[in-house]
């Protein structure tokens, strides 16, 4: 037994050497040291706390309950779920090839010799035994693999992470929408009355002769159009509650009664927290998802390189063997083998060296996709940044424009009274007002909207803290 030890004692000692392939190094890119884009507001720095539940920010208690609900009933986060559970089994798979198999078996053979060849015999045999096989990792290629299983299991981890950002800030878009389409209707059914009130007043200067049928007309018209507009608010609202309950994972009319009252638009705060480029790379799970896929793909390069090499096994096996069952378990029926192995393919037409080729032309793919991860991260803070500055000073603007509509309808609609215009005057006043007031009212969304669309950019939302059986 002495030379198995031997041979034994020296995988053991080979098998700690470096695994054949690359050895993963992390990548580095070149970010800004600071946005480019900076709204003039106040700003704090952001903490991944900060970031954590960004949507609480937003003071909406309704809100960060249909959040809570999505992150816990969404079918995409059972999917994410279920996706890491088969990450962790692959994992324990590649690990499992570090220790030796062994089978158990038991046999019954009923047999006759030939008798021409001078062995005429039939009878049983019964066979009983252990064989086990190591291959010895000498070279790496399995500890390559259960490094690129581990690298894709903690990617596994960043997808979940990025469907809970995801998942909040759609749940958070689409309830802003909903709140800003009830808002525009309730503007709408103001402007309404004001309109019929107006065709009313112009229809009783009809009847007295004052006016002509044309200003009846005209007031109609305005009247019928926003009536018109009614309407496709009120199917905007229904297609908003049907998409928040396909995220809480409900039926689409689950929801309506829930979402039925109006509520006003979700107030962005103008402490917002921006942070510097650096923590994008940081706290966004797809650029961290990336980086593993990256890392798992650098190891695939070791596991097509130690197909290079041969492959050394230890086997064995111990057993019984009798004619009669009664002799099975004696001590002269034992029988036992154990010996090395090695196998190399000598000739393959190149196909190992291939595929060691596609391997390396896979991490240069992943290194591209994690670079292109960053660039976009970065891209989409930059777009947020831009868009909630301008969008908060366009509805300054707008709320201006809106006072001084309201005061042009006013006065329009006196004069109209005294004689002193025509109606052509109050028509444009009125038309100007609802414009500018339903512009306002999308435009405070905008402003919620961008800020959701940055602390998504940021990474925002996945620091949740949702209970689940991921193991994390």
């Amino acid at each position: 037994m002495k030379p198995y030890a031997l041979i034994i004692s020296m995988s053991l000692v080979l098998g700690g050497c470096a695994a054949v392939g690359p050895d993963y190094t992390p990548p580095s890119m070149a970010v800004p040291e600071t946005w480019t884009k900076r709204p003039d507001l106040p700003e704090t720095t952001h903490t991944a706390e900060d970031l954590s539940q960004w949507w609480v920010t937003l003071h909406d208690s309704r809100l960060t309950d249909l959040i809570s609900r999505s992150l816990q009933k969404n079918p995409g986060v059972r999917e994410a779920i279920a996706r890491i559970r088969e990450a962790r089994a692959r994992s324990g798979i590649a690990e499992s090839r570090l220790f030796p198999q062994v089978n158990a078996s038991a046999n019954l053979q009923h047999s006759r010799n030939s008798s021409n060849a001078g062995l005429a015999r039939e009878g049983d045999l019964y066979m009983a035994g252990l064989d086990a096989g190591w291959e010895l990792d000498i070279f790496g290629g399995t500890r390559r693999a259960i490094e690129a299983a581990q690298a894709n299991l903690e990617a596994s981890h960043e997808n979940l992470r990025n469907v809970y950002v995801t998942l909040a800030s759609e749940v958070a878009l689409n309830y802003i929408n909903l709140r800003t389409q009830q808002n525009r209707l309730g503007i709408a059914e103001q402007n309404l009355a004001v309109q019929q009130e107006t065709l009313n007043l112009v229809k009783s200067r009809f009847d007295a002769g004052l006016v002509t049928e044309l200003d009846v007309n005209q007031a109609v018209y305005n009247l019928k159009n926003t009536q018109a507009q009614i309407f496709l608010l009120k199917n905007g609202i229904t297609q908003a509650q049907h998409s928040i309950a396909i995220l809480l994972g409900l039926p689409p009319a689950a929801l309506q009664a829930e979402l039925e009252a109006p509520a006003p638009v979700p107030v962005a705060s103008l402490e917002i927290a921006i942070g510097v480029p650096a923590d994008v790379l940081r706290n966004r799970p797809d650029v961290r998802r990336a980086e593993r896929q990256l890392a798992a793909q650098t190891a695939q390069i070791g596991v097509a390189t130690a197909d290079l090499y041969p492959k050394f096994t230890l086997t064995g096996s111990i057993g019984l063997e009798a004619f009669k069952l009664d002799k099975l378990f004696q001590y002269d029926s034992r029988t036992f083998g154990i010996g090395p192995g090695v196998k190399w393919n000598v000739f393959d037409a190149g196909s190992i060296r291939r595929n060691i080729e596609v391997q390396t032309a896979l991490q240069e793919q992943a290194l591209a996709q994690y670079e292109t991860a960053v660039l976009n991260a970065l891209r989409e803070v930059e777009d947020a940044l831009s868009a909630f500055a301008e969008e908060y000073q366009r509805l300054n603007a707008l709320r201006e424009g809106e006072q001084a509509a309201q005061r042009a309808v006013d006065i329009a609609t006196a004069q109209y009274r005294a004689g002193i215009v025509d109606f052509q005057a109050v028509l444009e006043t009125q038309r100007s007002l609802l414009a500018l007031q339903d512009q306002a009212t999308q435009s405070e969304a905008n402003v919620t909207t961008n800020l959701v669309r940055l602390y998504k950019a940021l990474g925002g939302g996945w620091q949740t803290g949702v209970k689940n059986d991921t193991g994390t």
